[in-house]
């Protein structure tokens, strides 16, 4: 079995003799005729180099371009299959006698329906050759689908490869020192496998290191599945596999190129009769023709040579997948050469199938401009003929797409992001421009809206002259600079930007330091139509958009350095909606700059029924005070409210009641574990115990708000926290004219008293009060008025039995 098993590999090996010394030549490289082919579909026509795939009811031009001297007579036959399982009729075959003078003007053939695959076959003039043909391709329709199949995908994957090794040959005849950058943007763009260490050695050798064992080196283009799964099934597979780790079947490189050739041989071999044999050839498009390229020298005696030729399947458009190699990443608009890097459609740079291509780009007014497009592999990319863009039609960001015609067929391909330039504000990060301050070497980060299109960065330290320095575009809105100042820091700094298309570069002043606007967040939810800006010097923020709505500054707070500036839109502005989104942010000298928002999920929304106080039960004599605004409630009261959901959603059971005092800080947090009750979906009732949730130092207006899964409904104003002295009684001298004295404890609490409910004469207590006897006006019909120092708007009742002692008093 061994010895069987080396005599095939050894007959194998020399079947594929022509394709065996990859090092050294392509498999196909003998010179065949050519072919002259236009399809018709709907009244349009194209060359068969330009149409990726047929459909039923094309029409078919075909020629053989033969030479004049030409001695030997093909016939030139179009055969049309349906399935490896499905023979096809007699009336799906075609032939041109090519000698004949009345075939001069070649033939025209309708695909039918149903067909699938076309094959073109030259035969040498013999009796009985057309019946022949057809009779082979009838009795073993299965060999020719799959001959058919690989044989065309052959010839796309000789395109790549015939495309690589000439931009490879072109670069290093031209500009040799550009191939080290050059090759990976060519193997990138053609699917082809790179060896990295040729790119290691000196400039001379990296060409010819680059394209040796070059039919190894074509990789799965990722527009269809590899057209040979397998080489074949049983015993030959594993023959052919074998032969694959040889050295002269590639060394171990077995690519879908090299298995289509292996794959073809198997197959013709296997049709061969003692009258034909098939010689598989690739068409490669030469000008509008098809020029066939063969892989053994064709016979003219038994078996004679057929050579075979396939055409495009019959199937629906397959436009290529090709998509951005960054599709996060910008690219300016009006850099000169502008290339947008893709992969993914080797197709689209090694053939023509994609024409008339564009970049469509939105404008201002609605309107598109198309700007051209031309396939560039070289470079790895699409290269883009932005002479036509007028940059005042455009905002500072576009999306473009790519457009055009695959074959017959429209094509719409991936979108890009481009930044059109324009005189810009840049700002310094302040930590930055602190750390300037200290002098040396510093990294400054510089934030505007066209980072892409910045050509180029400049530095001017005092009065020295100015000098590039290093940069990179860190972020779509960031720039990073590199700052060697040396020690001392200059007294000035000035950075100039260059962008694109923009004559004058936008200065920037480090030193001395001025501070601008900073911008930490912005906070809105789904359905608000108000938000709220984080950040400091906020007052120089003129608007924000968002999701195409205008909102306008409104209330400005600070806490420290920290500032929150409320945003309102328009009455009728449409509510935002939950997602990520990008605002823009305008300032009062005119810049613009953009922040990355997370709109949140809706809020809760809830409204306050009512709410009510329970003091405890007095302990010992006392003097009660009655409040006199429903809305105080004394501290060291139970305190219960009820709640309504809005419509936003009820109540779950998952959320949380916080009760903030001043300033929005959260004192108490309420649950149904801890002092929150569910009446139902829509109420909710909460019972906080404000003796034990604050402390002695508590006091002024508290508000609750509802938190459900991360999103807070807006605080609602709930009561005013108060807290009271403990009075024990009114002590008044025989002498009207005397003052009495108030006794009792924590009296720096209390604002004011009077005897008259319009405090038309009052004694004012001092601030910090710490005895315990004040002197207080003589009560007026048992009654003392006081205001208290939590609240002192509010006029309160202290009521006294005859004698001056406690009178017991509703709250």
């Amino acid at each position: 079995m061994r010895a069987l098993t080396r005599l095939l590999l050894a007959c194998l090996a020399a079947l594929l003799a022509p394709a065996a010394a990859w090092a050294d030549a392509a498999p196909f490289d003998l010179v065949g005729p050519e072919l002259q082919i236009n399809v018709s579909r709907a009244g349009q026509s194209l060359p068969i180099s330009r149409t990726p795939t047929l459909a039923a009811g094309d029409q078919l031009w075909i020629k053989a371009d033969l030479p004049p001297g030409q001695s030997a007579h093909y016939l030139l036959v179009a055969a049309f299959l349906r399935g490896a399982t499905n023979p096809p009729p007699k009336a799906w075959f075609f032939q041109s006698q090519t000698w004949d003078k009345k075939a001069a003007g070649g033939m025209t053939v309708t695909v039918p329906a149903g067909a699938q695959q076309v094959l073109l076959f030259l035969a040498p003039e013999t009796g009985g050759d057309f019946s022949t043909l057809v009779n082979a391709v009838r009795s073993r329709p299965g060999a020719f689908v799959r001959a058919a199949q690989d044989l065309h995908q052959a010839t796309l994957d000789r395109s790549r490869l015939d495309a690589y090794t000439a931009a490879i040959r072109k670069i290093n005849e031209t500009e040799p020192g550009k191939l080290k950058a050059a090759s990976p943007l060519l193997a990138r763009s053609l699917s082809i496998k790179l060896d990295a260490d040729c790119l290691q050695k000196t400039v001379e050798l990296q060409a010819p290191c680059l394209v040796q064992g070059r039919d190894s080196m074509v990789m799965a283009d990722g527009h269809a599945t590899s057209m040979v799964q397998a080489l074949t099934t049983g015993y030959s597979a594993e023959l052919v596999q074998q032969l694959s780790y040889t050295p002269r079947a590639g060394a171990g490189y077995y690519s879908p190129y090299v298995s289509s050739v292996l794959d073809l041989a198997h197959i013709m071999d296997s049709v061969r009769t003692a009258h034909y044999q098939y010689i598989p050839t690739l068409a490669t498009v030469r000008g509008e023709r098809l020029a066939l390229l063969l892989n053994a020298p064709p016979s003219f005696q038994d078996p004679k040579s057929v050579l075979v030729v396939a055409l495009p399947q019959v199937a629906p458009p397959d436009p290529p997948p090709l998509h951005p190699v960054d599709d996060k990443q910008a690219y300016c608009a009006q850099a000169p050469d502008l290339v947008l890097p893709v992969e993914g459609a080797p197709l689209i740079f090694s053939t023509r199938y994609g024409r008339d291509l564009v970049l469509r780009v939105a404008a201002k007014d609605g309107k598109s401009v198309d700007l051209p497009v031309r396939p560039d592999p070289e470079r790895g990319g699409l290269a883009v003929d932005a002479s036509g863009l007028s940059p005042d039609s455009f905002g500072e960001t576009v999306r473009a797409t790519l457009e055009g015609r695959w074959g017959f067929s429209a094509y719409k391909g991936p979108s890009f992001t481009l930044e059109v330039a324009r005189p810009q504000r840049w700002l310094a990060a302040p930590e930055d421009q602190r750390a300037l301050m200290a002098g040396g070497d510093a990294v400054v980060h510089l934030h505007g809206p066209t980072a892409a299109c910045v050509e180029g960065v400049e530095m001017q330290a005092g009065a020295q002259p100015a000098h590039p320095v290093t940069w990179s575009a860190s972020k779509a809105d960031e720039l990073t600079l590199k700052a060697p100042l040396g020690k001392p820091r200059p007294r000035s700094l000035t950075v100039a930007v260059r962008q694109y298309g923009v004559l004058r570069p936008d200065e920037v002043k480090l030193l001395p330091v001025d501070l601008g606007p900073r911008i930490d967040g912005l906070d809105i939810h789904a359905g608000e139509t108000s938000a709220m800006l984080r950040g400091s010097r906020l007052k120089a923020v003129t608007g924000v958009t968002l999701e195409g709505v205008r909102f306008t500054p409104g209330a400005l707070a600070a806490d420290g350095e920290a500032e929150t500036l409320t945003l309102i839109a328009a009455a009728d502005a449409r509510p935002a909606t939950a997602g990520e989104a990008d605002a823009a942010i305008t300032f009062d000298d005119g810049h613009a700059s953009r922040l990355e928002v997370s709109v949140g999920p809706p809020r809760p929304s809830v409204s306050l029924i009512e709410k009510s106080f329970r003091l405890p039960a007095p302990q010992g004599p006392g003097v009660r005070i009655a409040l006199g605004d429903k809305d105080l409630a004394p501290l060291g009261a139970q305190l219960t409210f009820s709640m309504r959901a809005g419509s936003t959603g009820g109540f779950h059971g998952d959320e949380k009641v916080e009760v903030a005092g001043p300033g929005e800080k959260v004192l108490a947090t309420l649950t149904t574990a801890s002092g929150l009750v569910l009446a139902d979906s829509q109420v909710a009732v909460a019972t906080l115990d404000t003796g034990k949730a604050f402390n002695a130092s508590v006091a002024g207006p508290l508000s609750f708000r509802v938190v459900r899964g991360g999103a807070a409904s807006h605080w609602t104003p709930l009561a005013t926290l108060v807290r009271l002295p403990k009075l024990e009684g009114v002590t008044c001298p025989a002498d009207a004219k005397k003052p009495c004295a108030l006794s009792g404890s924590s009296l720096f609490l209390i604002d004011s008293l009077s005897n008259s409910a319009a405090f038309k004469t009052q004694t004012q207590v001092p601030a910090g009060y710490t005895d315990q006897v004040l002197d207080a006006p003589r009560p007026a019909g048992g009654k003392l008025y006081l205001r208290l120092h939590d609240d002192p708007a509010v006029v309160n009742v202290v009521t006294l039995t005859p004698d001056g002692k406690a009178a017991k008093i509703a709250p």
